[in-house]
């Protein structure tokens, strides 16, 4: 996708902030320029990492999550301050890659099933056969010309009822593999938490308890279509593809930045400039040992973000500046946006609300001026409370559709419009009182 493409898919979901948007579409472009150079140029290139500042709630995490989307990209979010230095309880930045890789692995595993699945289907349609009709004893005596046939017939036939689905109540009984019972143990690494469970050691050495079990015909299926979808997996190449598009194609959200900067007074430097310190050789350039295999990082796209209020971005350690060149100021939301919020995107909160009300029977109509009135609201609550940028309107909705949604399956009138005096009745009270809107909203 060229960054111009890329963009607009961005503003199907996300309002604003087109400063980033063409930021991480050029960085998502760069990654594509990139393989299409020769070798040794191609190993040189490196991604250029993005620094994301602004307040809450104005769509940082929700840009990184639909560009990986996008292009089916292995993504983590992880929160900076869950990490401690190396050495110390809690968890090694290290994890970071050992998560991204299992989300690669997952991604990879899903195509690969995909194209098993024609053949998966048809084992397991025959494995169900087997269990319907199953096949005769050869007789040692002499046998009529036909007696064959029949028992082909009968197959078909049963063969086209399952397709047809007019067996999927009828209940089999199959044999199913049961967990082996292991210990919930881990022997740990010698930096941080993340250590090596003993049922990835043991993973194959101890065979899987088999069971019989009675369900339909139509849940057997699925069970076995899954399981001749695993048999025809080959797991060391799932792995080994799942590896390469984690160091091409994989990205790093890391949040909470502002929270890792050293502060004058506090000693918690472990959880802050230590873990600066750590993430510098991940976001510059390292191997990192997974159950799975090494792992480099040198192509690994990284964003980071933080609403820097108290800090600044030059707060962070002088090397890990070095290593986010791109800066970009995500903007505060106002009433305009808050608007467009609620009616454009595809996953438009107003959107999302009358889908869940449809299923009650009841139809939910916001009007223009009703809209209007909810993002007003929104901005003045923020200005008077904490600002929590558009996460304000999941609030505010939800108190406007508190009574509706309760006496739903109930109510007789079926139809609700949501006008300008509809919001206000339902929040004027509690805007006003400052006190009590500081708790409720």
């Amino acid at each position: 996708m060229t960054p111009r493409e890329i963009e607009s898919e961005l503003d199907r979901y996300i309002i604003g902030q087109s400063a980033a948007k063409r930021s991480v579409a050029i960085a998502l472009r760069n990654r594509w320029r990139r393989k299409q150079v020769a070798s040794p140029m191609r190993e040189e290139i490196t991604p250029k990492n993005i620094l994301m500042i602004g307040p809450t709630g104005v769509g940082k995490t929700e840009i990184a999550r639909r560009l990986a989307k996008l292009v089916r990209a292995p993504f983590v979010k992880v929160e900076a301050t869950k990490y401690t230095e190396v050495g110390y309880v809690g968890r090694d930045v290290e994890s970071i890659v050992r998560d991204l890789v299992d989300t690669a692995i997952k991604i990879v595993r899903d195509e690969h099933l995909l194209r098993v699945r024609v053949r998966a289907e048809e084992a397991a349609e025959e494995r169900l056969l087997d269990i319907l009709i199953p096949h005769p004893v050869k007789p040692s005596g002499p046998v009529a010309a036909d007696a064959g046939k029949t028992g082909s017939d009968s197959r078909d036939k049963m063969r086209r009822k399952l397709r047809m689905g007019e067996m999927d109540e009828r209940q089999v009984e199959i044999e199913v593999r049961g967990n082996a019972q292991m210990p919930m143990m881990q022997i740990l690494g010698n930096q941080g938490g993340d250590g090596m469970d003993i049922k990835d050691m043991l993973d194959g050495l101890i065979s899987p308890q088999e069971k019989r079990r009675r369900m339909s015909i139509r849940d057997a299926l699925q069970y076995l279509q899954q399981e001749e979808a695993d048999r025809l997996l080959d797991m060391d190449r799932v792995k080994e593809e799942a590896i390469e598009r984690a160091e091409n194609d994989g990205i790093v959200f890391l949040d909470e930045m502002d929270k890792i900067t050293h502060r004058t007074g506090n000693n918690g430097d472990v959880s802050r400039e230590g873990v600066q310190r750590d993430l510098l050789p991940l976001v510059e350039g390292t191997t990192v040992n997974t159950r799975n295999g090494q792992v480099n990082t040198d192509h690994i796209l990284f964003i980071a973000s933080g609403a820097f209020h108290l800090a600044k971005p030059s707060d962070l350690i002088p090397e890990l500046q070095g290593r986010f060149p791109i800066r970009v100021a995500l903007d505060a939301l106002g009433e305009n946006e808050f608007r467009r919020i609620l009616t454009e995107p595809e996953n438009a909160l107003t959107r999302q609300y009358v889908a869940l009300m449809a299923t009650e029977g009841m139809q939910v109509e916001f009007t223009e001026d009703g809209i209007c009135e909810l993002a007003r609201l929104a901005v003045l609550v923020n200005e008077q409370t904490e600002n929590i940028g558009a996460r304000r309107l999941h609030t505010l909705l939800e108190r406007v559709l508190e009574e509706a949604s309760f006496d739903a399956p109930d109510r007789q009138d079926k139809q609700l419009i949501i006008d300008k005096d509809y919001v206000q009745k339902r929040l004027s009270s509690l805007t006003q009182n400052e006190d009590l809107s500081r708790y409720i909203l």
